[in-house]
């Protein structure tokens, strides 16, 4: 199965995207806001986990190529939160792409295609983002997809130790039936 838009292609991963993932993964300007670079070992875990997501669930993380060109530019998907907190269980969309690829408004529109198949081939009722406090760049994203942010729903990231970098993260809602009026 793929999701097209306009100019992306959703797709499922191939082997040779591990190399521009771990690339995209080891890369400062990409994982400014995450705990740390991941290493060639941990991109393929991560690669396999996304994998088995798809397969547990029919739905994951896409890989996210150019229409135009067939180059792999990141991902965005769909996928279910990993860890508890107090708006769990959930489903989470989730965006990371190639520094080179970001302002051109790729991950909003990669996501809205997302979103759409999470709220109508996969009926989900709600569908939540989360992003540390100081990542504006992707709470932007967030933003222009509609999604909606109550500052009681911010919580401590339960898998980034206390006092860590990034440890507070917003949260960012978005219902079916707003997505669908």
């Amino acid at each position: 199965m793929e999701l097209k838009t306009q100019r992306l292609i959703l797709r499922e991963w191939r082997a040779n995207d591990l190399r521009p993932f771990q690339q995209m993964n080891a890369d400062p300007r990409v994982m400014e806001f995450f705990p740390k670079l991941n290493s060639f070992a941990e991109t393929e875990a991560i690669f396999k986990r996304i994998q088995k997501h798809f397969t547990d669930h029919g739905y994951g993380l896409w890989a996210v190529e150019l229409s135009e060109t067939q180059t792999f530019i990141g991902f965005v998907g769909l996928q279910q939160v990993p860890f508890q907190a107090h708006f769990t269980p959930a489903t989470e969309v989730g965006w990371r792409l190639l520094y080179d690829f970001w302002g051109k408004g790729y991950a909003t529109e990669a996501a809205e295609k997302a979103l759409h198949d999470g709220f109508t081939r996969l009926k989900f009722d709600e569908i939540v983002a989360m992003t540390a406090h100081e990542n504006e760049r992707s709470y932007r994203v967030m933003e222009r997809l509609n999604m909606k942010r109550t500052e009681c729903d911010d919580f401590d990231h339960p898998l980034i130790p206390k006092g860590q970098r990034f440890f507070r993260h917003r949260l960012y809602r978005l219902t079916q039936s707003d997505f669908l009026t």
